[in-house]
């Protein structure tokens, strides 16, 4: 297609209008006496005036010496193209030279329509964000990624989407040709191979040398991140390819996408295991990275009434309603020990269950499970993984290992233990249903007595942070977007639904939990669901700048700091290390702990335009501070509530 219009051309390139920042919500609801000692800075009202036309004029004008492109079409735009064709719903990234094609045509060329540009302030946060949007929409979003040190940032970010196999696509703005980069800057961001230091962990990467060559990539991209199982994949996107001029489209086309079916089971090995089930006395089923949709979890359910067997949830998805009677995560220890049939559904560290490792200086192991325990494996772990980083887990034999999709194969399970149950197999499967009830109902009742203990405590108890914050969003429709790290949460919370959970980072990364609740809550907002993250004091500091895109792209979400003034884990690490030399425990807090001066997460939050109350520290303080900022994400809002904690 030749681009002949003039006045496309003035409308693609036309002088930027001034856009102020928009204003809060007019009807917030009215601070604490210690809130309006710390109000967040005035907010310009949408559409207030920005830096004067003169100004962006001198700064952004083309020099005489550059002539105009004319009636030229960017490559860049093409890409575009292949970025809608895909349906990709948002761009998360911190603004990098080595894209500025892509970005200008995204917001200019695309009308910052999907995708749509979501400004980050650092590329780790642009990944996670990635990576919680697609956790909770069930599709990826694109990364744009800036050169070598954009791609250095953004690699733990990646490395977590790795772990937890998560589809990301990243497309990272290199300059190939070294005869057109520019002096200076363009050299040291730019690489023969840009993706060299993420190849061992993401799926697989491409550096297109033409448009059309980026076309197909990009699709292949797609299907592959969206393939089980899944994880990121990474395009380079070269800076001259965006920023050709094209006098012709005609012989450029776009792939069709389409979608592989998840690997299935064998027929023959799912019937064994159905067997193996239905004639187990004492069988156990075991879901890590299983439910990717909300069938997932329906299915499971059904597997489970079937023969009422026990459910230990791990709670990387949400696989299972904590609250059924047959959710017996509470019970994995005692039901692991006696079990003559396990099945691990997609079960990355099956060792792990079935094998007890204390941490001393001997490193002893000892097996969990009966002698004669029949072990099934049902995943796509075996599929694909890399030699170089371990998250592969230790090696435990199994009696039966099937390479196929967990949550795809369960119809099939399903039908098989139904073809096998007879009726007198049938009269002892629901023999073993009451039990389950007591036990179900014995241990939630353990736990919300466990709860009261320290109730009034100052710091704040982590069982009342829990449980104030539940009876504020109970009767909500709400979504716990953050990592579990209350595990309160999870024993008296009502997780009743598949979007309930988003789950954990999978490679343990800091820096993960605030940006990719933003992402989840981009995915839950046009559903007006309310978006509940319970931030970590120490993982906030690594990415608080993710507050700041809640704010601009006014993302509502309710981040409730889990403030313990510490990374309390390796206080533990040290006090255990200490404890093994006979050292004492006194110093332990050296280095580990987060005082001296305290941090004020309110102040940081409101710096950032965010609505912030705290820091708090009376328990009798905390409900009434949890409803004002509820009001506040209700409104369209981001909002913060700092509450100091015990450590855990």
């Amino acid at each position: 297609m030749t681009v002949t219009s003039g006045k496309r051309r003035v409308g693609r390139r036309g002088f930027m209008t001034a856009v102020g920042v928009a204003g809060a919500a007019s009807a917030l609801p009215g601070p604490s006496s210690a809130a309006e000692k710390s109000s967040p800075p005035p907010r310009a009202p949408r559409g207030a005036p920005g830096p004067s036309i003169g100004q962006i004029d001198a700064e952004t004008k083309v020099p005489a010496s550059l002539p105009m492109a004319g009636t030229l079409s960017a490559g860049a735009d093409f890409m575009v193209d292949v970025l809608k064709s895909l349906k990709l719903p948002y761009i998360f990234a911190n603004p990098g030279s080595s894209f500025r094609g892509l970005q200008e045509s995204v917001i200019n060329y695309g009308n910052n329509r999907d995708p749509e540009f979501l400004t980050c302030m650092h590329e780790e946060s642009s990944v996670a964000m990635a990576h919680g949007y697609a956790k909770a929409a069930g599709v990826p979003a694109a990364v744009f990624v800036h050169g070598t040190v954009g791609t250095q940032h953004a690699s733990m970010a990646l490395y977590n989407a790795w772990c937890d196999r998560v589809p990301v696509i990243a497309v990272l703005g290199n300059t190939v040709n070294a005869a057109t980069r520019r002096p200076n800057i363009d050299w040291v961001h730019s690489a023969q191979d840009p993706a060299a230091i993420i190849r061992d962990f993401t799926k697989w990467d491409d550096q297109p040398a033409s448009l059309q060559h980026f076309a197909e990539s990009m699709v292949r991209a797609y299907k592959l991140t969206m393939t089980s199982p899944m994880g990121p994949v990474a395009i380079v996107a070269d800076a001259d390819l965006q920023e050709m001029g094209l006098h012709d489209r005609g012989p450029l086309t776009i792939p069709k996408y389409t979608p592989n079916v998840p690997p299935q089971g064998d027929s023959g090995a799912v019937r064994e295991v159905a067997r193996l089930l239905v004639a187990a006395e004492r069988p156990v089923i075991v879901a890590d990275r299983l439910a990717r949709t909300p069938a997932g979890l329906t299915r499971l359910v059904e597997l489970a009434e079937l023969l009422n067997v026990p459910i230990v949830d791990q709670g990387n998805r949400p696989n299972f309603p904590n609250m059924h009677y047959l959710s017996q995560s509470a019970q994995a220890r005692q039901l692991i020990n006696k079990a003559d049939v396990i099945l691990g559904l997609e079960l990355a560290n099956f060792w792990g269950m079935v094998n007890e490792y204390i941490d001393n200086a001997e490193h002893t192991t000892s097996s969990k499970v009966t002698k004669g325990v029949k072990l099934i494996s049902i995943g796509v772990q075996d599929l694909f993984i890399r030699s170089n980083y371990q998250d592969f887990e230790r090696f435990n034999a199994v009696d039966l290992s099937i390479a196929g999709d967990g949550e795809a194969t369960l119809p099939a399970l399903i039908e098989a233990v139904k073809s096998e149950l007879s009726a007198g197999r049938q009269s002892v499967v629901a023999a073993r249903g009451d039990a389950f009830r007591k036990s179900h109902a014995a241990a939630f009742e353990k736990a919300r007595v466990d709860a009261t203990y320290a109730w009034d405590a100052s710091p704040i108890s982590t069982a009342r942070l829990a449980m104030e914050l539940w009876q504020q969003i109970k009767t909500e429709d709400w979504v716990m977007v953050s990592p579990t790290s209350v595990p309160w949460t999870r024993r008296l919370w009502n997780f009743d639904r598949h979007y309930r959970l988003v789950g954990n980072s999978g490679g343990e990364g800091i820096g993960y939990g605030l940006p990719a609740s933003v992402g989840a809550a981009v995915a839950h907002k046009p559903y007006g669901r309310l978006c509940v993250n319970i931030q970590k004091d120490g993982d906030f500091m690594y990415a608080n700048g993710a507050l700041w895109t809640a704010a601009h792209h006014r993302i509502p979400l309710l981040s409730v700091m889990y403030n313990n003034r510490a990374y309390h884990q390796e206080t533990m690490h040290l006090q255990r290390m200490a404890a093994r030399w006979d050292r004492g425990i006194d110093r332990t807090h050296i280095g580990t702990t987060i005082t001296d001066p305290f941090i004020d997460y309110a102040k940081i939050a409101q710096g950032m335009g965010v609505w912030a109350e705290g820091p708090i520290t009376d328990p009798n303080a905390l409900a009434p501070a949890l409803r004002r900022a509820i009001q506040v994400v209700k409104s369209g809002l981001p909002a913060l509530v700092d509450v100091v904690t015990q450590p855990r």
